[in-house]
């Protein structure tokens, strides 16, 4: 059942976010789906799920995820994860810079059915955002 669920989560990078194929929501993604994030905030559902990817595609539209590790448990995954693309759409109010960004992270996905129902996720939002230069680094502020 482990290397089901694994297989799902990465299923879901790889479709999903590093090719943008929306449709995949459909088999992966819960109904009743919640993300939890503090940058983007709450989604809710796959409509939920494919505003998010949406979001990140559009800002970084050659984004690629990186699976780094995965552990799994009973119904969760843990995947550590390194995403890299280049900053050619708005992000946060941020216009685009032509940037490249490297940024890691971790999502704790919580499978149900074959299917993602719940997700928790930390990254380096605050290094993303110093790389595109929406935020001075305290070197550079000093």
């Amino acid at each position: 059942m482990s290397e089901r669920n694994k297989e799902v989560v990465r299923r879901c990078i790889e479709q999903a976010v590093n090719t943008g194929n929306l449709n995949v929501a459909e088999e992966l993604i819960a109904n009743d789906y919640v993300y939890h994030e503090p940058t983007a905030g709450e989604k809710r559902g796959r409509e939920g799920f494919k505003q998010l990817i949406t979001m990140y595609r559009t800002a970084f539209p050659d984004v690629r995820l990186t699976i780094e590790q995965q552990i799994a448990e009973g119904d969760l995954v843990v995947t550590r994860w390194t995403a890299r693309g280049t900053h050619r759409g708005e992000l946060f109010g941020a216009a685009p810079t032509n940037k490249q960004i490297t940024v890691q992270g971790v999502v704790i996905s919580r499978i149900s059915n074959g299917k993602i129902v719940e997700e928790f996720e930390s990254y380096d939002a605050l290094g993303m955002l110093r790389q595109i230069g929406s935020v001075q680094s305290s070197r550079a502020a000093a």
